[in-house]
């Protein structure tokens, strides 16, 4: 049995350039912790919608891939 990747990681945004944009004015004056709130709660919001284990779980794996502990 092979381990399939679930993770779509094809375009899937109709527009994407829009989509960072609203993301980005999202943050617009708030302080650095309110903003790391937001993401935070982002991030939930989007892995309730989401709700397979596998993929959270290729999604978190992907996101930590790379960047070093402090």
């Amino acid at each position: 049995m092979t381990n399939r990747m679930k993770l779509n990681l094809e375009l899937n945004i109709a527009d994407h350039d829009a989509f960072y944009e609203r993301l980005i004015n999202t943050h617009d004056g708030l302080s650095d912790e309110a903003s790391q709130m937001l993401n935070a709660k982002l991030v939930l919001l989007l892995a309730n919608h989401i709700g397979d284990s596998d993929v959270l779980h290729e999604a978190l794996a992907m996101a930590r891939h790379g960047l070093a502990a402090s």
